[in-house]
């Protein structure tokens, strides 16, 4: 009845909803201890909802970038022209990452070098030397979506923020590589993580940028102990009961929604005749976190145009754990933290 209720609920009033209603939510870390933290406003930042993939100022070899700013993966990848003299810098190796959501193949060196994000307004950090994929050749997929082969690669400019991306072809994208959590200078103590808003992104975490109603969700440790574990959730389609549970991403780097539910939960909202998409008005709804600390997130019906509903949902029916991936439209009714230190996510209702 709980996703029955959530799905009937315009995208305001379901904020509301959760803001209201934190007995769910999980004890947060205490940020007072903390105050470097610098808002970097988006290149391309306007004023009420987020309509495109963010932007960010990136400089590194002299050369300042437009580059977007991708929660959906881990590093930053830039065409190797942007890198004159690449070869004179340390390197760590062959790079390889693979987008999956284009189906593109980054191959290159990661070269190790400090690189400075930089907002709209000019405020800007600097990382410590990091390794960057230096991109030599893009290979595709055989499913790639979005995607042309090329040795000599150009206007490749991704600033990938994200955590527990290892396991999606991005085995060499570990929190080394991840700027956001490697910033360097400052007169105090700095909580490495960051917040993304529908206008900028926080860097560092503290008492002031972590003020108002967020519900955390503490993470678990790989196995291995490199990263976190993905952020669990759960996804009803027209209320179907029970939900497919898995993983969701918050990923700015694209516009649409990647969904994988079972053959169950897609009976009936599957459009017969175009297979891999939902039909128009089908409810969607999405909780997160596990067992006790799990709280509802978000609903929409795909096609009513909120400003939290994806541009697309591109649907994949399969017995492997459910996955959402809620493209970065999810920031127009949330901002959302991750503490890559303390392990925790966060989220703000608007």
């Amino acid at each position: 009845m709980l996703f029955r209720l959530l799905a009937t609920l315009p995208a305001a009033a379901l904020a509301v909803l959760l803001a209201a209603d934190p007995a769910s939510a999980q004890q947060g870390p205490d940020y007072t201890p903390y105050r470097e933290g610098l808002f970097l406003r988006y290149l391309n930042a306007v004023p009420g909802e987020i309509d495109g993939v963010p932007r960010i100022g990136l400089s590194l070899g002299g050369r300042t970038l437009r580059a977007e700013i991708d929660s959906g993966s881990t590093g930053i990848v830039v065409a190797a022209e942007f890198v004159p003299g690449f070869e004179q810098f340390p390197s760590q190796g062959p790079a390889k990452l693979t987008y999956t959501s284009s189906g593109r193949v980054m191959l290159g060196q990661w070269v190790v070098m400090p690189v400075t994000l930089s907002g709209r307004e000019g405020a800007s950090v600097t990382t410590a030397p990091l390794p960057v994929l230096v991109v030599t050749e893009v290979q595709c997929l055989d499913t790639a979506r979005s995607c042309a082969p090329t040795t000599s690669p150009r206007n490749i400019a991704m600033v990938g923020v994200g955590f527990a991306r290892e396991g999606d072809r991005q085995s060499q994208s570990t929190p080394d590589k991840n700027p956001l959590l490697n910033v360097a200078g400052g007169e105090g103590p700095r909580r490495q993580g960051y917040v993304l808003t529908r206008e900028g992104v926080h860097v560092g975490l503290t008492a002031a940028n972590t003020r108002g109603v967020f519900r955390y969700l503490k993470l678990e440790r790989n196995a291995d102990g490199t990263d976190w574990k993905p952020t669990p959730a759960c996804i009803s389609l027209n209320g179907a009961t029970p939900p497919a549970c898995g993983s969701v991403l918050v990923d700015t780097g694209v516009s649409a929604m990647f969904m994988t539910v079972p053959p169950g939960q897609a009976a009936g909202a599957q459009r017969t005749l175009a297979p891999g998409t939902l039909a128009p008005g089908t409810q969607v709804a999405v909780s997160v976190g596990a067992g006790e600390a799990a709280f509802p997130l978000y609903s929409f019906a795909v096609g009513d145009g909120s400003p939290m509903a994806p541009s697309a949902v591109h649907l994949r029916v399969s017995d492997r754990a459910a996955f959402v991936n809620t493209s970065y439209h999810l920031l127009n009714g949330f901002d959302v933290l991750f503490d890559g230190e303390g392990g925790y996510v966060g989220f703000r209702p608007k």
